[in-house]
């Protein structure tokens, strides 16, 4: 029989269950049973205990982890094949995200978010994808804290996170209900990102907002008064844009409001929102008084503004306005485009106003493609993504 390795020397001093003894027995049984005893059993290195060790620190230390029925810890031959590249950081970065991988392939996400929190004690930080890939398999568990671990380790890494690194934790939390926790877990997130804190934040909110988590979202939004980064625009603008998009109409207005007393002045996004979300519950005039204030306010309404006004008054039968609209729009020496001729001309014909659609699609045939707007001229985020890029964090994983 086989000398226990010294991890299983300390796990021998705890106190097991009967049921988890023989699983020891089962998935390890080299360390403890005669080579014919277990000839039929395979074993897997990634998937074995109850207990995390700590080998980083010249010692074997259990690490506890949340209470589970599969919970894994790392094997011996696992953090002796890490510890032995350490003092090559690129070998090192190599052969841990190989393991990442398999632990991640074979379910053993604690296993690999401690493998990270290991590597990041020893200030060793893996490639993006690395955390990535288990900040992903986390969030398919619905396990916040390992994804709320990994998103802070990733976070420390390299303060570039893709949208995807945001999703993935928004839907980790789709089944928590502990506001406290995603509160110390955001304060906790903005101190790491900091001077950057209000951007980090920014992304969350959206994020949760895109998920569906909306009330999460708010939540976040009104506690950041408690944190050390204030709302900006781009907070509102995101805010503004989350309820717009679910038909809380009425508090989309009420923040509106809210950002101006705050002394934040709205921008090109902030109104094309406004104006949009308006439309969709068929608030007509409030999309003219927001053209008039943005316009009032020294801010450009573009094609976007023009197009989703046009086709609102259109559609709800007043052409007249719908032409007026569209008239301002060429004397702004904006490009209409072939969809907002479209609209008008199909428009009118609704009407019975046959002849000026004539007028309209005549006019529309004979302007050159340089004079019509084109596909590009329709990016509705174009002005807020560069606002965030100008930031530290965006950009790719």
């Amino acid at each position: 029989m086989r000398a226990p390795s010294r991890l299983f020397k300390v796990i021998l001093h705890c106190k097991v269950t009967r049921a988890t003894a023989v699983d020891y027995n089962l998935i390890c049984g080299q360390s403890f049973a005669s080579q014919s005893s277990i000839a039929s059993k395979k074993t897997n290195p990634y998937r074995v205990s109850h207990f995390l060790v700590n080998k980083f620190n010249g010692n074997s230390q259990l690490i506890g982890t949340k209470a589970s029925s599969c919970e894994e810890y790392i094997t011996d031959e696992v953090l002796n094949q890490v510890l032995a590249t350490t003092e090559d950081p690129e070998a090192c970065k190599k052969i841990s995200s190989d393991h990442l991988h398999k632990m991640c392939k074979v379910g053993n996400i604690r296993g690999a978010a401690t493998l990270l929190q290991l590597l990041r004690d020893k200030k060793i930080f893996l490639w993006p994808s690395s955390y990535n890939l288990v900040l992903a398999a986390a969030s398919e568990k619905a396990d916040f804290d390992l994804s709320a671990q990994v998103f802070k380790d990733l976070l420390a890494s390299c303060r570039i996170l893709c949208a995807t690194s945001y999703t993935n934790l928004a839907r980790s939390f789709a089944k928590e209900t502990d506001s406290i926790q995603l509160m110390r877990f955001v304060k906790e997130a903005s101190e790491i990102a900091y001077p950057s804190g209000t951007t980090v934040v920014n992304r969350i909110i959206l994020a949760f907002g895109e998920c569906g988590q909306i009330k999460n979202a708010l939540l976040i939004f009104d506690q950041m008064k408690t944190l050390q980064c204030a709302p900006d625009v781009i907070t509102y603008n995101t805010v503004l844009d989350i309820l717009g998009k679910c038909g809380r109409v009425d508090e989309m207005h009420h923040k509106f409001a809210a950002m101006k007393e705050a002394g934040i002045c709205p921008d090109f996004v902030s109104y094309n929102t406004l104006i949009n979300s308006s439309r969709k519950v068929g608030n007509l005039e409030m999309c003219l008084v927001y053209l008039k204030e943005m316009c009032e306010g020294g801010i450009k309404p573009d094609l976007l503004t023009f197009t989703a006004i046009i086709e609102a008054f259109g559609r709800s039968g007043n052409i007249d306005e719908a032409l007026k609209l569209f008239a301002e729009m060429k004397q702004r020496k904006i490009k209409p485009s072939m969809q907002t001729y479209r609209s008008i001309i199909n428009n009118l014909k609704k009407m019975g106003k046959e002849v000026l659609a004539m007028k309209y699609a005549e006019e529309m045939n004979s302007s050159s493609l340089s004079n019509l707007a084109g596909p590009g001229d329709f990016k509705p985020k174009e002005r807020l993504s560069r606002n965030q890029k100008s930031r530290p964090l965006g950009g790719n994983c």
